[in-house]
């Protein structure tokens, strides 16, 4: 959250530096499993392009007779894509021959290279290894969003084909279906393989955990409310089939924190005035669902220990004692209420390079739990706070030192204090959905991009909310293969989209399981004092009815489907909120409470 109104703007010439140009490897193999790779058939046959900006011509090409013409125009950066079956952990190399201004091949969730600028055919070349589940790829060439018209002609893939399994293997099962999900066991089932088949071994991540004879399975031994995220694998005598597509579940049982369905989340300046005032705790108004105290801040970066200094009365004349302050939050508590204490904030930097600092952490911040009595914490470590080391590309077992120490951090606060301990996270966009395509431990960019996704997967089970800041960001790829920029409905509802859905993490071949519905809020700003891309009501409604309703997406479709459990709406700040006589709360409280 800002202090002060900034712009942390992701420029796209930062964007278009973290996709470096890979120069042509030779390839390890002669075949091209692109079909209609130089679009000879006179026609896009195999070829998928948005919006219907693609088209066959004459001329100019590079060889042959017909070559691509896609058309980029303000609202769409013709996006022409061909997916095909590929083997797993097996290297790939991808070309095109491209003329344009600003003209990009890539794989998609993977390795991407741009040209500028190309008044002649100039061939573009990358590679990239599939990851060892990994049977399909898509690739796409597109251009830039204003850009106009750019060619493309002779793309190849040069690597085996997926298509053809050893002879005798079975074929790949159908996509596993939900059963019944109880408190400790997911009950799976799927369509038969092709061939024969001796048996189907059940995967999660890369680990068995049952081996059926028949096309369902139940898993047990579960914890109450864990999500899990299965694939499966037919096999026989002569060898495995490839993995199914996932299928990821949720057992129940999870602790009711009290909070309303849906929920309003604001963040109270408690040590600081900011221009938009201070606010006492008794008055702010019982509409806030969960109030963030801004902010805990550590002694040092790298020292863990964290403290909590309320307003001075030189800065905010209206302060209230302490212990009127304390007897506020217990009426809050009373009433149903979540008071937290978030740590860092736009100044606040925290890195947990140590077990020491680690530990000075978990002491601190409980320390101001217990003195508050307050419901949890939220987690607000921007900046530089979480960055990932070289080589650190597989979110589910991360290794860098500040990612390792925070979740252990959070593990044992979550410990200490149980289940009804309240843990939110307000990450910004650059920290969780840049990870679609960047993600910093793979190298190429900045090392921060994604980070965040490997906290939240570690506390999937413990997190209450996540509610990432769909502000201060520049634009963002979603799940459509399209850039969205904030300040309007389409930004809230592919950003949120991602969160549910989840998405393959850059080119690690590891993919971020979504969250469940409930878990999920998206935050804006009160108002255009309050930073960079404020959001009209009429325009939040929109993202709200079409994310729970599915209504009035505007031509986007939801990868995640409809969220009726979406937790509700986040923002900054309460304070800024109050300065601008409540608009935030009094448009969007009663259309959550309106909601199904």
């Amino acid at each position: 959250m800002n202090r002060t109104r900034r712009l942390l703007a992701l420029a796209i010439a930062v964007t278009l530096a973290a996709t470096a140009l890979v120069g042509a490897t030779p390839s390890a193999y002669a075949a091209n499993i692109l079909t209609n790779s130089g679009f000879e058939s006179g026609s896009l046959s195999g070829w998928t392009c948005s919006g219907g900006t693609g088209s066959v011509v004459g001329n100019p090409v590079h060889t042959g007779s017909y070559a691509l013409a896609a058309a980029a125009s303000s609202g769409d950066n013709a996006r022409c894509s061909q997916t095909v079956t590929v083997k797993p952990s097996t290297a790939y190399t991808l070309s095109a021959w491209v003329r344009g201004s600003y003209v990009y091949l890539g794989v998609n969730g993977g390795a991407s290279t741009w040209t500028p600028s190309a008044t002649a055919y100039t061939k573009l070349t990358l590679s990239f290894t599939t990851g060892s589940s990994q049977t399909s790829a898509q690739v796409f060439v597109h251009g830039w969003y204003g850009s106009g018209t750019y060619n493309a002609d002779d793309v190849e893939l040069d690597g085996p084909g997926g298509g053809d399994p050893q002879p005798g293997v079975p074929g790949q099962p159908g996509a596993p279906r939900l059963g019944a999900v109880g408190d400790s066991s997911i009950a799976l089932s799927w369509t038969a393989s092709a061939g024969t088949v001796s048996g189907y071994r059940v995967y999660e991540g890369d680990t068995a955990v049952t081996t059926t004879t028949s096309p369902s399975a139940t898993i047990s031994g579960l914890r109450a409310c864990t999500s899990h995220t299965y694939t499966v694998a037919a096999y026989n005598s002569v060898g495995e089939s490839a993995k199914s597509a996932p299928v990821t579940g949720t057992t129940t049982g999870c602790t009711d924190t009290g909070l309303p369905k849906h929920a309003l989340i604001g963040y109270m300046h408690a040590s600081f005035a900011n221009g938009s005032g201070y606010i006492r705790m008794a008055d702010i108004p019982p509409a806030w669902d969960i109030i963030n105290l801004s902010f805990g801040e550590p002694t040092s970066v790298t020292s863990g220990d964290i403290r909590f200094n309320r307003c001075p009365a030189s800065e905010c004349p209206n302060v209230e004692g302490e212990a009127d302050f304390i007897a506020a939050i217990r009426t809050k508590q009373a009433q149903g209420k979540k008071v937290l204490i978030s740590i860092g904030g736009q100044n606040g930097q925290v890195q947990l390079t140590t077990t020491a600092a680690r530990d000075a952490f978990v002491r601190s911040v409980g320390e101001i739990i217990d003195r508050y009595g307050l419901d949890g914490l939220d987690v607000d470590f921007e900046g530089h706070s979480l960055y990932l080391n070289p080589g650190d590309t597989d979110f589910r077992n991360p290794t860098t030192p500040v990612i390792v120490n925070l979740i252990s951090a959070l593990r044992t606060l979550k410990a200490r204090y149980g289940a009804k301990f309240v843990l939110t996270m307000a990450p910004e966009t650059f920290f969780v959905q840049v990870g679609y395509k960047f993600y910093g431990g793979a190298g190429g960019g900045d090392n921060r991009t994604g980070s965040y996704l490997p906290v939240i997967h570690a506390m999937r089970d413990a997190l209450t909310v996540l509610h990432v800041q769909d502000y201060n960001s520049g634009p963002v790829t979603g799940l459509d293969e399209q850039w969205h920029t904030m300040g309007g409905a389409d930004f809230h509802i592919a950003m949120t989209d991602m969160v549910k859905a989840g998405f393959p993490v850059a080119n690690t071949g590891h993919t971020f399981p979504g969250l469940r519905a409930d878990q999920i809020a998206f935050g804006l700003p009160a108002a255009t004092s309050a930073g960079n891309g404020h959001t009209p009501p009429a325009q939040v409604h929109q993202a709200l009815n079409c994310l729970v309703k599915g209504q009035s997406c505007g031509g986007y479709t939801l990868r995640g489907g409809t969220s009726p459990a979406l937790r509700g709406l986040m923002t900054w700040s309460i304070n800024w909120d109050r300065y601008f006589n409540w608009e935030f709360m009094n448009n969007h409280e009663p259309f959550l409470n309106a909601l199904p």
